[in-house]
C-alpha cells in the first residue's frame, strides 16, 4: 500500500494550513527525511518530511491554498509497487465539499462533480451512513472529524454540522462527545410534571452586510483576513467568553532598578563581532527593563507557587517551573515566544533568548514549542507611553501582566512629596484559578522585586 502523506498539525490552535512551497515533484524519488513541502501556519513556516521513500504521485495539496489538518496531500508508493489508479485514492475534500478534480492521463483536468464518489471508492471508510460522513443536513465531514468520531464510537449521522454547507467539524464531534447540544439524539417529550423553558439565544454580533450599510458606498476598501488575524480574533473572543478575568494594578518605583541595569550593563564584558567602527567588540549582554520584568515576575510565580497554575475542568494544574511568555507584535497580528525555566536563567541569558525568539517571531521561524503551553505571560506597551491597560489571558495561562511606561511622577514618602520613576502594572487573572488575595499576594511579590531588584541577582 502506499504512504498516505497528510498535512500535519504543528500547531496547538492550527485547524488548516496552507503549502507555501514544494520541494519535490510529481513522481519525484524520495528519501524518508527528506525535506517534501513547507506549510505556512498561523504563526510559522515549518518544512515537513517524507514519511517514507519511494516516489512522490498523486500531488493533492496545492500551494497557497488552505487544506485542513489530516487531509492528504499526496502519496509515496514504494519502489516496484503498482501504481494504483488516482481515483481509488481520492479523498473527499476537506474545504469544498466535493471530489477533488483530477487530471486524466492525457493533462486534461475534468470539471469537478456534485457527486459523492459511492463509499466503496473511498478508502478506509465503510459504507454506512454515519461514516460516509453524511450530517443530518445533509453535509459532509472534514478528515479529521471522521477520525475523531471514530475513535469515539460515534456515528456522524447522529451530529450536527456547522460548518460550510452543513459540514460537520472537529468542535461538532468534540461538543458531541462532552454530550453538548450539537449531537443529534433521538428526541424525548419531557416528564409532564417538568416544566420546559427555552433558554434566551445568544446575542449575535453585526453581519458584514449591516457592517458595510453604515458606510458610504466607495469610502473603504476591504482586506481580507488572514490565517493569524482570525486565529487572533478567535482566541481572543474565546478568552473573553470563557475566562472570568478580574485585574489587580500596583505602582512600582523603578529609580533602584534603572540604577541596577546600568551598573550591569557598564560591567558587561565584551566580545569580538568583527565590524570595524566600534573597534569590532561589542557587549555580550544588554538588559532592558522588560528582561528584568520577566524574571521578577518568575521569581515571583514562584514564592507564590499557587498561582502558577492552569485550569482544566478536572483538576487544578500546578507547574514546577516558571515558563514566561512574552508578546511579541509582528506584522498582522502577535505571537508570544516563552522563556522557559525564567526563574532559573540569569538577567543576562533572559536577554540574549529573548533578542533571538523576538527576531525569529518576525520572522516566523519560531518552532510551535517555543510559541505554545506556558505559564504566565507579559505584555509590555511601556514603549509607546502606555501609562496602564489590561491584557486578555492567553490560555492554559491563568494569568497575564501588562505593563505600562516608566514615567517621572510626585510621590509622598515620610510626608514628603518626592519625584520618583513609577511603572504602573496590570495582573489580569483567571478567577477560576487564581482568587483575589492570592492574585494580590502575587502582585505584591512581583513589585518587591521590582523595588529591591538584587533579590533577582541571588
Amino acid at each position: 500500500m502506499p504512504t498516505e502523506v497528510i498535512l500535519p498539525k504543528v500547531d496547538m490552535d492550527m485547524a488548516t494550513g496552507q503549502i507555501s512551497r514544494w520541494f519535490a515533484t510529481e513522481g519525484q524519488q524520495v528519501k524518508k527525511g527528506d525535506v517534501l513541502f513547507e506549510i505556512e501556519t498561523d504563526k510559522a513556516a515549518m518544512e515537513i518530511d517524507a514519511p517514507a521513500s519511494g516516489i512522490l504521485r498523486d500531488v493533492t495539496g496545492k500551494e497557497g491554498v488552505d487544506i485542513a489538518v489530516g487531509a492528504p496531500v499526496a502519496w509515496i508508493y514504494a519502489d516496484g509497487e503498482a501504481y494504483g489508479a488516482k481515483q481509488d485514492l481520492t479523498p473527499i475534500s476537506p474545504l469544498v465539499g466535493e471530489m477533488s478534480a483530477k487530471p486524466t492521463e492525457g493533462g486534461a483536468v475534468p470539471p469537478a462533480s456534485h457527486s459523492v464518489a459511492p463509499p466503496s471508492a473511498l478508502p478506509g471508510i465503510s459504507p454506512t451512513g454515519g461514516e460516509i460522513g453524511q450530517s443530518p443536513s445533509g453535509g459532509r465531514a472534514t478528515p479529521l472529524a471522521r477520525r475523531l468520531a471514530r475513535e469515539a464510537g460515534i456515528a456522524l449521522a447522529s451530529i450536527a454540522g456547522t460548518g460550510p454547507h452543513g459540514r460537520v467539524v472537529k468542535a461538532d464531534v468534540e461538543a458531541a462527545v462532552a454530550g453538548g447540544a450539537k449531537a443529534a439524539p433521538e428526541a424525548k417529550a419531557p416528564p409532564a410534571e417538568v416544566p420546559t423553558t427555552t433558554a434566551p439565544a445568544p446575542a449575535k454580533p453585526m453581519s458584514d452586510d449591516q457592517v458595510l450599510r453604515l458606510f458610504e458606498e466607495g469610502s473603504y476598501e476591504l482586506v481580507p483576513h488572514d490565517n493569524m488575524r482570525k486565529t487572533i480574533a478567535r482566541r481572543l473572543v474565546e478568552a473573553k467568553s470563557t475566562i472570568p478575568h478580574f485585574y489587580l494594578t500596583l505602582d512600582c518605583e523603578l529609580d533602584a532598578l534603572l540604577a541596577l541595569r546600568s551598573q550591569l550593563n557598564a560591567a558587561a564584558p565584551m566580545k569580538k563581532t568583527g565590524e570595524q567602527s566600534n573597534g569590532g567588540e561589542a557587549p555580550v549582554y544588554k538588559l532592558s527593563v522588560n528582561d528584568m520584568v520577566i524574571k521578577a515576575m518568575a521569581i515571583a510565580l514562584k514564592a507564590v507557587p499557587d498561582a502558577n497554575a492552569s485550569w482544566t475542568e478536572s483538576a487544578m494544574v500546578k507547574h514546577k517551573h516558571a515558563d514566561v511568555g512574552v508578546a511579541v507584535s509582528i506584522p498582522g497580528g502577535l505571537i508570544t515566544p516563552i522563556i522557559r525555566h525564567a526563574d532559573e536563567k540569569t538577567l543576562s541569558t533572559i536577554s540574549n533568548e529573548m533578542k533571538d525568539l523576538a527576531s525569529r517571531a518576525r520572522s516566523r521561524k519560531l518552532k510551535p514549542e517555543e510559541y505554545q503551553g506556558g505559564t504566565t505571560a507579559v505584555s509590555n506597551l511601556g514603549m509607546f507611553g502606555i501609562k496602564d491597560f489590561a491584557a486578555v489571558i492567553n490560555p492554559p495561562h491563568a494569568t497575564i501582566l501588562a505593563v505600562g511606561a516608566g514615567e517621572e511622577r510626585a510621590v509622598v514618602k515620610n510626608g514628603e512629596i518626592k519625584i520618583a520613576t513609577v511603572m504602573s502594572v496590570t495582573l489580569s487573572t483567571d478567577h477560576r484559578a487564581v482568587d483575589g488575595a492570592l492574585g494580590a499576594e502575587l502582585l505584591v511579590a512581583f513589585k518587591s522585586l521590582i523595588e529591591n531588584p538584587m533579590g533577582m541577582l541571588v
